[in-house]
């Protein structure tokens, strides 16, 4: 296939023990194909990288180090998104702008930028080609499909061509689910009218915006996995996990993330500086009715356990919470969407301390007021997720056209 697309058993004692095979992942990644191709993809052009440390190679090693150590790369700079280039800093920081000390490559931060200026940055660089490489997780308010965003259409401004590496998307490719942002609701944690779990790949993706967002389309080139398919989870893939930011540390927070973030929009913890972030929620006040109401619901895929936890940072910092736990039992069954509108409904309904950020960054977060309003309103979790089926039903036909894998 063209890499582009223009789109403990013990052996009995007297037989030796056979030596084992030597285990590969399944799922070959974007880069990792690009590089067994010997790079002709990049063939004679400046190379700039947009990256983070979920960057590596199927051995661990980051795509940045190996590729400047390569003379078929003309590697010449690296672009770092949100947390930055090594991963250094936490949410809402950066890098800033330096020279990396493992390959004296020039670090441009990207963090916050977009258009023109953005543009500016990649033409100062001198690179000829912007290289897309990080993890996603399959949210919508994940900062990072909104970096690619922003990085294409920064590239079709300075007149340089882009390229995606694919990765997988962790929790599945199965289908869309959630509310679609709509566009006066529009910000760096949703740019464009996408689902909350929009279930593509990063390359899916870019394909969708150069088709249906961009104001032109820009020179684009995704390099495909192989032996990845849309019902595969993380696990199954054989790769190693990077945590794509300091609160997404495993594959299980990824897979409750695209729910449970939304209690970043009202005045309960959502787990960070946990352990267990985005599985732990709670507040001062709470008890053990929450998890006892959640449980009542009988949604699929999951049980709620209560919870006692004093986050090390971010809200209620070194105090002691109550709240739940989420356990995930089934995850084909388990839509986290729903059950995110499910714990904020029982939520409300539990604890008179109940309340929305001021700034109402739940509609940010959502796409729209009809959540807090529904919500605020007295609906259940039905009526809640009624009031987005139709937009999503455009969604996932729009979606369709734009999927590269089976």
């Amino acid at each position: 296939m063209d890499l582009t697309r223009r789109t403990l058993l013990a052996a009995p004692a007297a037989l030796p023990l056979p030596t084992p095979a030597r285990s590969r992942p399944r799922v070959r990644t974007g880069f990792d194909r690009l590089a067994a191709d010997g790079y002709v993809l990049l063939d004679g052009r400046r190379i700039g990288v947009v990256t983070n440390p979920t960057g590596v190679t199927a051995d661990a090693r980051h795509i940045v180090d190996v590729m400047h150590a390569d003379d078929r790369v003309n590697l010449t700079a690296v672009f770092g998104p949100e947390h930055g280039f090594r991963g250094t800093a936490q949410a809402g920081g950066s890098e800033g702008r330096h020279t990396d000390p493992a390959t004296g490559l020039p670090v441009h931060d990207t963090y916050l930028m977009s258009g023109r200026p953005l543009a500016d940055v990649f033409t100062a660089s001198g690179v000829d080609t912007v290289v897309f490489d990080i993890q996603d997780v399959g949210a919508r308010f994940y900062t990072y499909i909104w970096t690619l965003h922003d990085c294409m259409e920064a590239a079709r401004l300075a007149g340089k061509r882009f390229v995606v590496l694919d990765r997988p998307n962790p929790v599945t490719g199965r289908a869309a689910h959630g509310p679609v942002l709509h566009p006066e609701f529009a910000s760096f944690v949703g740019r464009r009218p996408i689902a909350q779990a929009h279930g593509m790949t990063v390359a899916e993706l870019a394909r969708l915006f150069d088709g249906e967002f961009l104001d032109s389309a820009v020179e684009l080139d995704t390099v495909e996995m192989s032996g990845w398919r849309r019902t595969d989870r993380f696990e199954a893939c054989g790769l190693p996990w990077v945590p794509p930011s300091p609160n997404m540390p495993t594959p299980d927070t990824a897979l409750v993330y695209a729910g449970t973030c939304l209690f970043e929009g009202t005045n309960l913890s959502e787990g960070r500086g946990t352990t267990r972030p985005f599985e732990l929620l709670g507040a001062e006040g709470i008890d053990g009715r929450w998890a006892a109401a959640a449980n009542a619901l009988g949604l699929p895929g999951v049980r709620f356990r209560e919870a006692y936890f004093a986050p090390a940072f971010s809200k209620f910092q070194g105090r002691t919470v109550g709240g739940v736990q989420l356990h995930v039992h089934d995850r084909d069954a388990f839509d986290p969407v729903r059950t995110g509108i499910a714990l904020l409904v029982t939520a409300r309904r539990v604890w008179s301390g109940f309340a929305w950020r001021p700034d109402r960054w739940i509609d940010r977060l959502t796409g729209s007021a009809w959540v807090r309003t529904a919500i605020d309103a007295g609906a259940g979790v039905e009526d809640v997720v009624a009031g987005w089926r139709e937009e999503l039903g455009v969604f996932r036909r729009t979606r369709r056209e734009y999927l590269l894998y089976g």
